[in-house]
């Protein structure tokens, strides 16, 4: 099975110096746990959850005047449409995350492929397998 086969291809971004609070209202609104920040089409980082609490909690003053790129994760990993679904479940677990930005071939983004997606369309077995290395302490 190939990652555009259940990725997610309608995806909410953001830009670099969107506010954290914008961010996190869209994020509550939407429901989702994660924002692909993007300039110009082009993946520059991503938002999640994670970041925000875990690198605002010592510094909850400053929020809503701060952009995301100062929280984002800045490192984008990401996979092609593509590549098969057990190759991006591997991705995942090796590099302890929950969701892939899926990029074209002039890199950009197209989609976002999460866990839940793995379990709910191709196989929870595989998304159980990459859970546990993402959560396995290294």
């Amino acid at each position: 099975m190939l990652v555009s086969q259940i990725m997610q291809t309608r995806v909410t971004v953001i830009g670099p110096s969107t506010s954290i609070r914008a961010a996190a209202a869209l994020m509550a609104d939407r429901d989702i746990g994660a924002l692909p920040v993007c300039k110009d089409g082009m993946p520059v980082g991503i938002l999640t959850d994670r970041d925000l609490v875990i690198r605002l909690l010592s510094d909850l003053g400053r929020v809503s005047d701060r952009a995301v790129r100062t929280v984002m994760t800045s490192t984008v990993v990401t996979c092609r449409p593509d590549h098969y679904v057990i190759e991006a479940a591997r991705l995942m677990g090796a590099r302890q995350i929950r969701r892939l930005i899926v990029c074209d071939t002039t890199g950009r983004l197209v989609g976002l492929l999460s866990l839940g997606d793995i379990a709910r369309d191709a196989s929870e077995e595989l998304a159980g397998q990459g859970l546990g290395e993402i959560v396995e302490c290294r």
